[in-house]
């Protein structure tokens, strides 16, 4: 790359940042708002939405495992595009059902539209511009998770408000499918090669790569390293969402139901502030030590809101907890990226995210029937602490595991 020149793939790391703003704050965060909208619009039960929900979760999680497959025949570009149409009309299917059922139809397409644009998707943009600067673009591209969350959680309450849950949605389609549309078009359809560059701006011939034979899946997940990879991370994402599902419950009784909605968007905040600088510091450092570090920050998070009762302990464990946030998704394609060949990255990445979907998608459910079964968040919140212990050791167990393809040079 010609000096004083801007590596492309900065570009693209900051259009996957805008497609994450997108894709969380309609495929993620949106159905809790719309929980909330169709049970006192509808009156629907918090059961038969949740039920839909879950359902919106599981089955993206089914096309994610695939998405490797999907990119090669439609391109990423295509398919990111494809996903953002996909989402706009699940989310006109969202907000025009008139019978519960109706809702398990509409997320077909919006479980579609998740699939295609959430965090497999942001890997795979990033993973061939990148290699060793992936953990900035990474985390780079996935703290727009985190600021779709903090726009799109006031946004779509204050659309619906002004504009009736229909006409919100069919506003944020448009918008979305027309951002998408062009990121794809610009950002996401070139690739190095096509600049004469290798990933980080190399120039290409200056890099040469080692083929090795591709994993199948059923190879990858017989893989220790897989197995602990993957387990320790779809239990903190577990014990992650459980929490967060609650927080706001958790914490207005001592803070009011305004503070709970700051200290969540605190802990959201922190959340970009821990990925940001997990990115910057990594470099060559062990990175399953590294998340072994962070299920420690979130524990101590745990136990200061298990235990706090005032402003301060409260908001500390916010804090807390909401550094490592961001890093629970982080941190999977990075350890890949060490432990496995450079072919079968994103196909591993794929897996873990799929079965990290599976997982965390009963948390919600799991924390609130503890909850409902003890009248407090003691117990859930130990329960919390408690997996995200096993989370951390099993992390660490798999520093010494055998079995693998090493990374190729």
């Amino acid at each position: 790359m010609r000096a004083g020149t801007r590596f492309f793939g900065w570009s693209v790391a900051w259009a996957a940042f805008a497609l994450a703003v997108f894709a969380w704050g309609l495929g993620f965060y949106g159905p809790s708002v719309f929980l909330h909208t169709l049970h006192i619009s509808r009156g629907w039960s918090i059961a038969q939405i949740s039920a839909a929900i879950t359902f919106h979760f599981l089955l993206s999680a089914l096309l994610i495992a695939y998405l490797p497959e999907i990119h090669r025949r439609f391109g990423i570009a295509g398919t990111s595009f494809g996903g953002a149409v996909l989402m706009a009309i699940g989310l006109v299917g969202w907000s025009s059902a008139c019978q519960p059922w109706q809702l398990f139809l509409a997320a077909i397409p919006s479980a579609a539209g998740w699939a295609t644009t959430s965090g497999a998707a942001l890997n795979a943009i990033v993973a061939r511009w990148f290699d060793r600067d992936r953990p900035k673009a990474l985390g780079l591209a996935f703290n727009g998770a985190s600021v779709g969350g903090v726009l799109f959680v006031p946004l779509w309450v204050f659309l619906i408000d002004c504009l009736g849950f229909q006409i919100a949605a069919l506003t944020v389609a448009v918008v979305s499918v027309s951002a998408v549309a062009l990121l794809s078009a610009r950002y996401f359809r070139p690739i190095p090669a096509n600049l004469g560059l290798a990933p980080d701006g190399d120039e290409a011939f200056a890099v040469v790569a080692k083929s090795a034979p591709r994993l199948s899946r059923s190879e990858i997940v017989r893989t220790p390293r897989f197995l602990s990879l993957s387990g320790a991370f779809a239990l903190g994402l577990f014990a992650q969402i459980g929490l967060l599902s609650h927080l706001i419950v958790r914490l207005t009784p001592d803070v009011g139901v305004a503070s709970a909605g700051l200290l969540v968007s605190l802990a959201t905040i922190c959340a970009v502030v821990g990925r940001t600088l997990a990115g910057w510091w990594i470099g060559d450092h062990d990175r399953r030590i590294a998340a072994a570090t962070n299920f420690a920050v979130q524990i101590t998070g745990v136990l200061l809101l298990i235990v706090g009762h005032g402003w301060v302990l409260l908001a500390l464990g916010c804090v807390l907890f909401g550094l490592g946030i961001g890093n629970l998704t982080s941190l999977p394609p990075l350890i890949a990226q060490k432990e496995f060949n450079r072919d079968d990255v994103v196909r591993v990445v794929a897996l873990i995210v799929a079965i990290n979907q599976v997982v965390f998608a009963f948390a919600p459910a799991t924390i609130g029937a503890v909850r409902d079964a003890t009248s407090d968040y003691v117990l859930p919140f130990g329960i919390v602490a408690c997996v995200q212990l096993v989370a951390a050791m099993v992390v660490l167990v798999g520093r010494g595991t055998t079995g693998t393809l090493g990374r190729s040079p």
